[in-house]
């Protein structure tokens, strides 16, 4: 196996058109070592991705932020700005592992991993985030809910790699949370995670909203029923109970160690009414 440290995206996208298909692009690695280490993959070529200033930084432009792929979740963390816009998509990135896993995972190299249980994916989807990809031919914008296609898998092409995730300036009077249920407090994997963002009208009515599931189907889920249930309320308690009815409605969970079907069902309901109230209030207070 050959590990190999470009210095630009160009250098980058070389190599792994030489490899054939042969190539493992490494953001932070936390997840390729892990299952290398597994045996699930076997690269001939590991590109390290950190060395390239391009994806190396968090970019606030006029229109939002544009999340270099090779940042580490735990610089998230650190960016006022980041937080003040998108505090659930920081929540999320900032559960990601232990301290020292956070110094080296991405939200993009989540997202690539393709896990049903990713922590930041919902939020970003949630967030109405998108994936800047580079490849042989050329550059494209995609949806963050379109990139996995399966467990362990995802829709970008050969030689493709994710160079960005970019999020939009938030409108007025929006806000976003994310929140999980785990069987340990810490460094456990996600059993029913949801992302919600809102936006609310000068009668503080939820004038637009977004809802996204984690481990509860192969992919993340974007549930636009759940939305439909609290826009135009006051997220009052009926309103509230007919969004965990369609997200619990929503789910396709499997029985696992960590959790059986009904308990995921039945988790996602709840997680989903005390994110929505967390972002309500979020919302609000701007």
């Amino acid at each position: 196996m050959k590990y190999m440290r470009p210095g630009s995206v160009a250098e980058a996208m070389d190599i792994l058109v030489a490899a054939g298909g042969n190539a493992a692009p490494m953001a932070g690695g936390t997840d390729l070592l892990v299952r290398m280490k597994g045996g699930f993959v076997e690269p001939e070529v590991v590109v390290d991705l950190k060395a390239i200033a391009e994806l190396g930084g968090i970019v606030e432009t006029r229109d939002g932020f544009e999340i270099g792929a090779a940042v580490p979740c735990a610089a998230l963390g650190e960016s006022a700005a980041l937080r003040a816009a998108w505090p659930g998509v920081v929540e999320a990135a900032g559960l990601i592992g232990s301290k020292q896993i956070q110094g080296r995972c991405t939200i993009a190299g989540n997202l690539c991993n393709a896990s049903p249980a990713a922590d930041s994916v919902p939020a970003l989807v949630a967030a109405g985030a998108r994936a800047m990809i580079v490849g042989p031919g050329g550059r494209r914008e995609a949806r963050v809910e379109d990139i996995p296609a399966a467990p362990g898998r995802t829709t970008l092409g050969r030689g493709e790699i994710i160079a960005a995730i970019r999020l939009a300036k938030p409108a007025p009077r929006s806000a976003d949370a994310y929140l999980r249920f785990t069987p340990r407090t810490e460094m456990d994997i996600a059993v029913v995670g949801i992302g919600i963002s809102l936006t609310l009208d000068a009668d503080g009515r939820v004038a637009a909203a977004r809802v996204a599931m984690g481990a509860v189907a192969p992919t993340v889920l974007l549930v636009a029923e759940a939305a439909r249930a609290i826009v135009g309320t006051r997220l009052d308690e009926a309103a509230l109970a007919d969004l965990a009815a369609a997200c619990s409605g929503a789910c396709r969970p499997i029985d696992d160690k960590r959790g059986t079907i009904a308990f995921r069902t039945r988790i996602a309901g709840v997680l989903a009414r005390r994110a929505a109230v967390i972002a309500y209030g979020r919302a609000g207070a701007r």
